[in-house]
């Protein structure tokens, strides 16, 4: 029989409550959406009931700004006069600039070449530097001696006990928000989102099952299950670049470990069809992160799910239009 770790204590829900109410002033409680239409039917079958969670409608366009804030509301005053960086594709590093610009914070974020430009240009508008690095590996490296040697705080994009505290709250309002629920399904990268999100489900619907999807070229998740700890991956192919973390980690790998109740992988082409169904059925245009919930459902989860009262977490959507009209335009 496996054993939990030690190390990497539960969260509680008085612990969630408290980082929803620290968090309330300086976040959306973001909306919920009936999933609804003959093409819906069709493919899910007429008895389910599909609600997708907006977290694309959150500040900066993704959930990364409940993690981001409640970091940086915790650090000290001598912490914050040093400042904070971070390691991001964009969408984490578009959060860290917001939160040390609601706080008064200096930043400098590490991003790859390959980030969309738009999350550049939001970054930059939140006041944040930008430097650029060649990959993520090598991003996580430069972030790390910025930390060493200017004194800054490293956010972690998915890492941490507080980032899971905040991630809870999605949790938490999606309980609230629709009563009964049957099943959730988390995207993950690094997991941060899923490890506080299947916590709170946990907690408040512990009949309610919990599904992580990831994209086919980013499976560190699923690795690190089969191995029974943290694994990293080799390299990160996959048109989810928000998806794309290099590596598992222990506090984020252990509280999915503990309350995710299955993993699937869904591809590129189920990612881009996804698009285009939320874009035809829910008049929504995502990144293919904030589709990820929805691949799954339409692919590997369709007959599981079946007839189901099933929350799907869209992420966030950070993309300009011209990769959108080409993510979408080709197979």
């Amino acid at each position: 029989m496996e054993v939990a770790s030690p190390m990497v204590l539960p969260l509680t829900i008085d612990e969630i409550r408290r980082a929803a109410a620290r968090l309330a002033e300086h976040i959306v409680a973001t909306p919920v959406h009936r999933l609804l239409g003959p093409e819906v039917e069709t493919s899910c079958g007429r008895d389910s009931e599909l609600s997708l969670k907006l977290e694309l409608f959150q500040h900066t366009g993704t959930f990364k700004a409940r993690g981001a804030l409640l970091n940086v509301l915790s650090l000290s005053e001598e912490a914050r006069k040093q400042g904070v960086t971070a390691v991001s594709a964009g969408n984490h590093a578009a959060a860290v600039a917001f939160a040390a610009a609601r706080a008064g914070v200096s930043a400098k974020v590490v991003m790859f070449a390959s980030a969309n430009p738009l999350r550049v240009q939001l970054c930059r508008a939140f006041g944040a530097e930008v430097v650029f690095a060649d990959n993520a590996h090598a991003a996580f490296e430069l972030a790390t001696r910025l930390a060493q040697q200017e004194g800054r705080t490293l956010i972690h994009p998915f890492e941490g006990r507080l980032t899971a505290l905040a991630t809870a709250t999605i949790g938490l309002e999606v309980c609230e928000q629709i009563p009964g629920l049957q099943a959730v399904i988390v995207p993950i990268g690094g997991g941060g989102l899923c490890a506080g999100v299947a916590s709170a489900i946990k907690l408040i619907a512990p009949a309610c099952e919990v599904f992580g999807v990831e994209p086919d070229g980013a499976d560190s998740m699923h690795r690190s299950f089969a191995a029974g700890e943290p694994r990293a991956i080799e390299r990160v192919a996959t048109i989810a670049d928000s998806l794309g973390a290099p590596y598992a980690l222990p506090i984020s790998f252990e509280l999915c470990r503990r309350n995710v109740d299955s993993l699937v992988r869904v591809n590129d082409a189920e990612l881009r069809s996804a698009m285009r169904f939320l874009l035809r059925n829910a008049k929504l245009a995502v990144e293919p992160a904030g589709a990820a919930a929805t691949a799954a459902l339409l692919g590997p989860l369709r007959e599981r799910l079946h007839g189901r009262r099933v929350a799907l977490i869209v992420c966030g959507s950070n993309i300009d239009a011209a990769s959108y009209a080409k993510l979408i335009g080709s197979d």
